[in-house]
């Protein structure tokens, strides 16, 4: 069951029904230190290792009933096993799949325009989505073309889409940082028209807010899912682990990383460390695939999220270690301290349509992390949304329950802030038929057992 609500922050939020977010996860920087991020690490392992001896030992009963009714067919189980091992390793480069055409290049960054011939000189903003840059392919907005984040904003009325692409980092790009970044962002734009709707998912969300607070006048309205801005705030490994590490070691660690990867920091460590906060998931995802090996649904459900999951690209080194020294470690968006290219990075600045996405089980990005944006900026509040799904981080920006009953609600909303003022008042044109398409733009589930995903 997803959620929304609009709300103001401060003595004089309008009365009414709301859901809110957890009143006991911290949104603000102030009680940072409420938890002990060595306790925390220690129970929040020890609960992964009780889920995954759970799985291991339901995928163990599950092998041995089904041995059993094999059993006059002895060779079944080695075909089988033979079978499981090859699709663990077949692993192809995730892709595009609506067509697009590039508008820009740079070494670290592509602007894909996903704009149909059609609609090229239609009077709406355009939109610029900037993917999550965690070691994976920015393709996630574009995963299958069952599940398509764009598809979904495209047929929700946004006609006029773009999409950054970030590029794997190279000995040529290991020195990129924030600053190039922000750069691509405003050439994009400007070459869009000058003013855009950005929708930022997970690291993209955090680079967006940043270029909103630095560059107010060119964003139209900012939507952020799966977004860290305050990245201390609820219960986070990432934030624990961080704040343990680098408040003992300093920035060593790191260093010691980006170092060891030639001056970028490797996507497969990226990759590893993504594993090792849910285990259960990737040993859920492998033993469930034994278990469907001969439905070829499941198979190829595994199949496209593995290409992605599995397929990493390196992260510009430079870059890396400034958003760990600054965001991660120091927490200074949130904290009002952030200055880039010698500019103070100030989210008061930011005065548009604001829209935040978080899930309900999002383990990278609690949800008071992001919807701690709200407490910053000078959006009035009843521009301000806030919208929980049920869905994890992953399923945030590909998921189709997401992407089927909360994307096409906020992308309304966005839609009616990107028309001409007259039409506007007039209540925009095809409502009801803008929120059945993008509706339709995502395929239902098909029988299948889900892919366990992080």
């Amino acid at each position: 069951m997803s959620m929304a609500i609009t709300r103001s922050s401060g003595a004089n939020a309008p009365s009414g029904p709301h859901v809110l977010p957890d009143p006991g996860a911290d949104s603000t920087p102030a009680r940072e230190g409420r938890i002990d991020p060595l306790r925390f690490l220690f129970s929040y392992n020890a609960h992964n290792l009780t889920k995954v001896v759970t799985e291991v030992g339901r995928a163990t009963g599950a092998y041995w009933i089904d041995a059993v009714q094999r059993i006059a067919k002895p060779g079944d189980a080695a075909r089988r096993s033979l079978l499981w091992l090859s699709t663990m390793a077949d692993r192809r480069e995730p892709t595009w799949h609506l067509p697009n055409e590039v508008a820009l290049s740079t070494p670290f960054a592509v602007l894909r325009d996903f704009t149909e011939a059609g609609h090229r000189d239609d009077d709406i903003v355009p939109t610029l989505v900037l993917p999550p840059q965690a070691g994976h392919s920015s393709t996630v907005i574009d995963y299958s073309p069952q599940q398509s984040q764009l598809a979904m904003i495209r047929a929700a009325g946004l006609t006029r889409l773009y999409a950054l692409d970030w590029r794997p980092a190279t000995t040529a790009t290991k020195t990129v940082t924030i600053t190039d970044y922000l750069e691509v962002i405003d050439r994009s734009i400007r070459r869009m028209g000058g003013k855009a709707n950005l929708v930022g998912d997970c690291q993209g969300g955090w680079l967006a807010t940043i270029y909103a607070a630095l560059h107010p006048e060119r964003v139209n309205t900012l939507t952020l899912a799966g977004a860290p801005i305050d990245f201390h705030a609820g219960d986070s490994v990432i934030a624990a682990s961080t704040r343990l590490m680098a408040g003992t070691m300093g920035m060593a660690p790191y260093k010691a990383l980006v170092t060891a990867g030639g001056g970028n920091m490797p996507g497969s460590a990226v990759l590893s460390n993504f594993i090792s906060i849910q285990p259960q998931s990737e040993i859920s995802r492998q033993l469930q695939l034994l278990e469907n090996i001969d439905d070829p649904t499941h198979v190829e459900r595994y199949r496209v999220f593995e290409d992605w999951f599995k397929y990493t690209q390196d992260i510009p080194g430079a870059f890396y270690l400034w958003l760990v020294e600054n965001l991660f470690w120091k927490n200074r968006l949130i904290a009002g301290t952030l200055t880039v290219g010698g500019r103070k990075v100030d989210m008061s600045a930011i005065d548009c349509p604001l829209l935040l996405l978080a899930g309900s089980t999002d383990h990278i990005t609690p949800a008071p992390q992001l919807f701690a944006a709200a407490e910053k900026v000078s959006t009035p509040p009843a521009d301000i949304t806030y919208r929980t799904a049920s869905a994890g981080h992953l399923g945030l920006f590909m998921g189709r329950d997401a992407l089927r009953h909360d994307w096409p609600v906020l992308m309304e909303a966005v839609y009616s802030h990107s028309i001409p003022e007259d039409r506007r008042k007039a209540g925009g044109t095809g409502k009801a038929s803008r929120r059945r398409n993008s509706v339709r733009s995502v395929e239902n589930p098909r029988d299948t057992p889900r892919v366990p995903a992080p």
